[in-house]
């Protein structure tokens, strides 16, 4: 026996601020850590352009992006533990597990969306989405 969590429909809506608030929280490190990244890259090729500077002069840099890797996968894990399937954190899109007449679905979320809409079938993906008739 799997234990593997099920969602209603009004239990993944309730869901939504959370996951919402945890989606912008990567949303915000993703992006702070592409930015110190290309920061780093750029500065990096300018010195390597530069004979005779000092060994390592980006170890703090390297240490901040490390850590920042190691938060965001701490909230990943997080999150996954909730049972909730995150699928872009770009885009914001998650996936809840449920059923539906019985079968296996995913109930299917966009960060955007005011509530759960859509779902499909666990092989369809985003583009097999179908709208959810109550």
């Amino acid at each position: 026996m799997s234990d593997k969590k099920y969602f209603s429909l009004e239990e993944a809506n309730e869901m939504l601020p959370f996951v919402d608030q945890e989606l912008k929280k990567m949303q915000m490190l993703k992006r702070a850590f592409e930015e110190k990244y290309t920061e780093l890259r750029r500065k990096k090729n300018e010195l390597a352009e530069k004979p005779g500077t000092e060994k390592d002069p980006f170890f703090m840099q390297e240490a901040e992006l490390e850590f920042m890797q190691i938060e965001a996968r701490g909230l990943i894990q997080h999150f996954q533990q909730t049972g909730i399937e995150l699928k872009d954190i770009e885009t914001g899109l998650v996936d809840f597990p449920s059923t539906i007449g019985g079968q296996e679905v995913l109930l299917c979320w966009k960060q955007g969306e005011d509530k759960i809409r859509y779902y499909h079938g666990k092989e369809d993906g985003f583009a097999g989405r179908r709208p959810i008739t109550d």
